[in-house]
C-alpha cells in the first residue's frame, strides 16, 4: 500500500496542476431579452380590486363552482396526460443525476477464477498434470475523467437545463388540462342549459298545438294552420337530440380528462346545473409578467440553455482528454494465497485521448450544435410571439362575448315578453296563429343564441385564464398527488 501511494502521489500532483489549470469552453449562455409592448393593447378598463381575478391563482375558483373546483382537482391529480409529463420530468431529473455523476470516478471491483491447462504441442515433454494451472484475481479499479475543457460541466449544464424544461413542461400539462377539464364543464352547463330552453319551447309550443287543434275541432281555425303548428313543434323537439349528445359527449370527456371511465360521472353530471359566474373582471398585468409566467416560454427558453450548452460539449472535443486510472488487487495461483503478502498488484496511469486527426468530424459536430442552438433561438422567439399573439386574442375575445351578452340577454327578455303578448292577443282573436307561431320561433331562436353565447363568454374567460399561465399547484403537490394514484 505504500508503494502504490508513493507511485500516485506524482501522478496526483499532476492531476491537481491540470484541475487547476482548467477552463471552460464553449459559449456562455446569456438570456435572450426579448421585445415585448408595455401593455396589452386588448386589456379591459380597469375594475375595482374586489372583482379582479389574480392570473396566478387558481383560475377555477373564480367561478365560483365547487363541483368545476372538484372536477379540476380531481384531474391535476389522475390525468394520464399529466402522468405522462410527470414520468418525462423524473427522467430529466435522472439523467441530470448521472451528468453529475462524471464530476467522480468511476469505482468497479472485480474477481476471476480460471483453471488452464496447456497443449502438449505448447509444452512439450510436461505431463499432462505438469501442463494443468489455477490462477485468481481480485482487485477495485479506478477511472476519472478530468474536466480540463468543460466537457463535462457543459453536459451537467445542458442537463440541469433539460430538466427545467422538463417541469416548465408539466407545468403547461397542467394549466392546459385545468383549462380542458373547465372548456368541457362549460360545455357541458352550455348544453343543458340549452336543453332546458328547447324542452320548455317544445312544452309552450306543445300547448299552442293542443290550442289549434281544439279549435280546429270546433271549427274555428283550417287544418293549415294545425299543420304549421305541428311542423313547427316537430322542428323544435328536432333539436332535442343533437343537445342531449352534446351533454353526454362533454360527461365522458370529463370521465378521460379526471382519469376515469367516460361513463364513471355520469350519475354525478346529469342533473342539470347553471353556468358558473363569470368574474366580473381579469387584471392580465403586463407582458413582461406574463413572460416571466408562461411555462411554454420557460421550457423554450430552458431548451435554448441546454442547446448553447452542448456547443461546449462538442468543442471539448477539439482539445485532448486526460483520464486518471488505478489499478490495486491480487493475483495468485492459488485461492488461498490471494491477499498474501507479494500477490498484491497495482497501476496508476495518467491517459491523453487526443484524436487530432478527426477535427473534421469534431467541427461538423460543433456546427451541428451551433445549428441546434440556432432553431432554438427561433423556438424561443416564437414562444413568446404566440404567448403575446394568444393574450391579446383572448383579451379581444373575451371583451366582445361580453359585449355580445349584453344584446342577446335583451333580445332573449324581449322575444320572451313578445312570445306572450302574442298568445294573449291571438287569444282574444286581435292576431291570427302566424304571429303566433313566429313570436314562439323567435323566442327559441333568442334564447338559444342566449345560451350559447353565455357558454362562450364563459370558454374566453377560461381561454384568458390559460393564456395567462394561470392555476397551476405548486409541483411536489402534484407529485404526492398523483402518487396517491
Amino acid at each position: 500500500m505504500t508503494d502504490f501511494a508513493a507511485a500516485a502521489r506524482p501522478l496526483a500532483a499532476t492531476a491537481l496542476a491540470l484541475a487547476l489549470a482548467a477552463c471552460t469552453v464553449g459559449p456562455d449562455y446569456v438570456r435572450p431579452d426579448p421585445p415585448a409592448p408595455a401593455l396589452f393593447r386588448g386589456t379591459p378598463d380597469a375594475a375595482p380590486p374586489a372583482a379582479q381575478a389574480e392570473p396566478g391563482g387558481p383560475f377555477w375558483q373564480a367561478f365560483g363552482d365547487p363541483v368545476l373546483a372538484a372536477l379540476v382537482d380531481d384531474a391535476l391529480a389522475a390525468n394520464h396526460d399529466l402522468r405522462v409529463a410527470l414520468a418525462r420530468y423524473d427522467r430529466a431529473q435522472a439523467l441530470l443525476r448521472e451528468a453529475r455523476l462524471d464530476h467522480v470516478p468511476t469505482v468497479t471491483a472485480g474477481a476471476e477464477a480460471a483453471s488452464r491447462r496447456d497443449s502438449a504441442a505448447q509444452r512439450p515433454g510436461a505431463s499432462r498434470a505438469e501442463r494443468d494451472g489455477e490462477a485468481y484475481a481480485a482487485g477495485l479499479s479506478a477511472a476519472w475523467e478530468l474536466d480540463l475543457f468543460g466537457r463535462i460541466r457543459r453536459g451537467v449544464e445542458a442537463g440541469r437545463a433539460d430538466a427545467r424544461a422538463g417541469l416548465a413542461d408539466l407545468q403547461a400539462a397542467q394549466v392546459a388540462i385545468a383549462g380542458e377539464v373547465a372548456q368541457a364543464y362549460l360545455a357541458l352547463r352550455g348544453a343543458q342549459e340549452r336543453l332546458r330552453v328547447a324542452r320548455r319551447n317544445a312544452d309552450n309550443q306543445r300547448d299552442t298545438v293542443d290550442l289549434v287543434r281544439a279549435r280546429f275541432d270546433a271549427g274555428r281555425d283550417s287544418e293549415f294552420d294545425t299543420a304549421r303548428a305541428g311542423a313547427q313543434l316537430e322542428a323544435t323537439r328536432a333539436r332535442i337530440p343533437a343537445l342531449e349528445a352534446e351533454v353526454a359527449v362533454a360527461i365522458h370527456r370529463l370521465g378521460v380528462l379526471t382519469g376515469r371511465t367516460p361513463d364513471a360521472l355520469a350519475a354525478r353530471l346529469e342533473a342539470p346545473a347553471p353556468l358558473p359566474t363569470l368574474p366580473h373582471a381579469v387584471d392580465p398585468g403586463t407582458p413582461g409578467a406574463l413572460l416571466r409566467r408562461r411555462p411554454d416560454v420557460a421550457a423554450a427558453e430552458a431548451r435554448l440553455h441546454a442547446a448553447t450548452a452542448r456547443i461546449g460539449v462538442a468543442t471539448a472535443d477539439l482539445f485532448p482528454r486526460f483520464t486518471l486510472g488505478g489499478l490495486l488487487g491480487s493475483q495468485a495461483l492459488d485461492a488461498g494465497a490471494l491477499f498474501e503478502r507479494d500477490s498484491e498488484t497495482r497501476l496508476v496511469a495518467l491517459g491523453v485521448d487526443w484524436s487530432f486527426l478527426d477535427m473534421g468530424r469534431v467541427r461538423a459536430r460543433i456546427a451541428a450544435a451551433g445549428a441546434d442552438a440556432d432553431a432554438a433561438l427561433a423556438r424561443y422567439e416564437q414562444a413568446v410571439l404566440l404567448a403575446l399573439e394568444d393574450t391579446e386574442n383572448a383579451l379581444v375575445r373575451l371583451d366582445r362575448a361580453r359585449v355580445e351578452d349584453e344584446h342577446l340577454e335583451r333580445a332573449a327578455r324581449d322575444s320572451a315578453r313578445a312570445a306572450e303578448l302574442a298568445r294573449v292577443r291571438f287569444d282574444a282573436g286581435a292576431i291570427g296563429l302566424l304571429e303566433v307561431l313566429d313570436a314562439e320561433r323567435t323566442r327559441l331562436q333568442a334564447e338559444d343564441a342566449f345560451a350559447a353565447a353565455r357558454t362562450r363568454s364563459a370558454s374566453a374567460a377560461v381561454a384568458l385564464y390559460r393564456a395567462l399561465a394561470g392555476g397551476w399547484p405548486p409541483s411536489e403537490a402534484l407529485r404526492t398527488a398523483t402518487a396517491r394514484h
